[in-house]
């Protein structure tokens, strides 16, 4: 498996997953920009949006992606010395509190414009403020589990940490010697 560096200090990485053309990271923002694959994304999964966000409009739903994944994309790829990617990501399980060894987690806006943002990037948590993105997702239900889409998240989320725990990587040091061996 590769990984991308998304930032100079080495505080965010993405999988690079084999055959795609970019890593995850960027692979999501181009998705979250892209009319024609979110009109497709919005007409096939109308019934949860009208359903859980009581939205009808695909252009609406369009529009408002396009504006939330802006805004998401300036907050994760903030570089300067004092971002704090802990405030941004927290962990998948609503009911986690404490801290797990390459933690499961997501990060989302907190504030949308008329509804809470249903934006997700889901990563890695390889130490307090480093994070690994394994992908992300258009969540329009309560659980991951209940559509195709967010399911196929969960399974890279596990299958980038079962690698990491198969390297013997579980910190930051272990994943630059990892990183280094490569190159």
């Amino acid at each position: 498996m590769k990984f991308s560096n998304i930032t100079e200090d080495e505080r965010l990485w993405a999988a690079w997953y084999e055959g795609e053309p970019d890593n995850a990271l960027f692979t999501l923002f181009e998705q979250w920009n892209d009319v024609t694959w979110l009109r497709a994304f919005f007409k096939a999964n109308i019934d949860d949006l009208a359903s859980y966000f009581k939205i009808t409009d695909v252009n609406e739903a369009i529009y408002d992606t396009i504006e939330d994944s802006d805004r998401l994309q300036c907050l994760i790829m903030d570089i300067s010395p004092d971002a704090d990617l802990d405030k941004l990501f927290r962990p998948l399980e609503n009911n986690r509190f404490a801290d797990m060894l390459l933690g499961k987690e997501k990060a989302r806006l907190k504030e949308s414009g008329n509804h809470a943002s249903w934006l997700r990037i889901y990563a890695i948590k390889l130490e307090p403020g480093i994070y690994v993105v394994t992908g992300g997702a258009i969540k329009l239900t309560r659980t991951m589990q209940e559509r195709e889409h967010t399911l196929r998240e969960l399974a890279k989320m596990e299958q980038v940490r079962q690698f990491l725990l198969e390297q013997n990587i579980v910190d930051k040091n272990a994943f630059t010697d990892y990183m280094k061996e490569l190159s």
